[in-house]
């Protein structure tokens, strides 16, 4: 008890006392697109050019009708004038939560560029069409995966997913493998997003642009 306890002072002291000094860039409005997608375009574009590890990695947010909220990692697979599309499985506790619940967040945050992206908006499924096309683009190993987990649920052994992997190899053995019906895509429609520019002091920048009724956007400037 005494070494955890210890140890733990150690790592709060630590956390008490990270800093980090924002001075990169910062967000001139007058530069900025009018259409938010094409500003999130401009951004992602400088994230993929940068030396940023998996730049399209984002923070979904989902809530159920018990209001509770969880987050994870998902990966961004497409970004246009409808929404921002990521794929997954339908059956795991982020799609029945979505099914619940159509309101998301999703967070983009880079700190090589010091720079963040929160986007609020609702959910809805892409076409089967979508969802096959992406899913005959992914590695077979990961295709075979898809069918393997039942994600979310309890695994007592990791050996039965193992064998049930293993199966699965042996059963699309020089065939295709098919999309499961339990996975496929969402699009999250926007109706609020914002750009968050680290400066110095903590006098950050934040542009959002808010969705009108008619479809179109107004940009304006928030406090840090």
């Amino acid at each position: 008890f005494t070494t955890l306890t210890c140890s733990m002072q150690k790592i709060n002291t630590k956390l008490f006392s990270l800093r980090t000094q924002f001075s990169m860039d910062e967000i001139d409005e007058k530069k900025f697109s009018k259409n938010p997608i094409i500003q999130f375009n401009r951004w992602m574009a400088n994230a993929i050019d940068s030396t940023i590890e998996d730049p399209n990695a984002m923070t979904l947010s989902t809530a159920g009708k018990n209001y509770k909220v969880d987050s994870r990692i998902v990966l961004l697979r497409d970004a246009n004038s409808t929404g921002f599309s990521f794929f997954t499985n339908y059956n795991s506790a982020k799609g029945k939560e979505m099914k619940e619940n159509k309101n998301v967040c999703l967070n983009f945050f880079w700190p090589q560029l010091q720079r963040q992206i929160r986007i609020k908006g609702s959910v809805i499924k892409l076409s089967e069409k979508k969802s096959d096309a992406y899913f005959n683009s992914r590695p077979r190993e990961s295709q075979i995966s898809a069918w393997a987990s039942h994600q979310s649920e309890l695994l007592v052994n990791r050996t039965d997913l193992e064998k049930r992997y293993e199966a699965l190899q042996k059963k699309y053995e020089g065939k295709k493998v098919p999309r499961p019906k339990h996975w496929g895509g969402y699009l999250v429609k926007p109706t609020e997003i914002e750009f968050w520019q680290g400066r110095e002091n903590r006098l950050h920048d934040r542009l959002v642009y808010l969705k009108k009724r008619n479809g179109n956007w107004t940009l304006s400037r928030l406090n840090p």
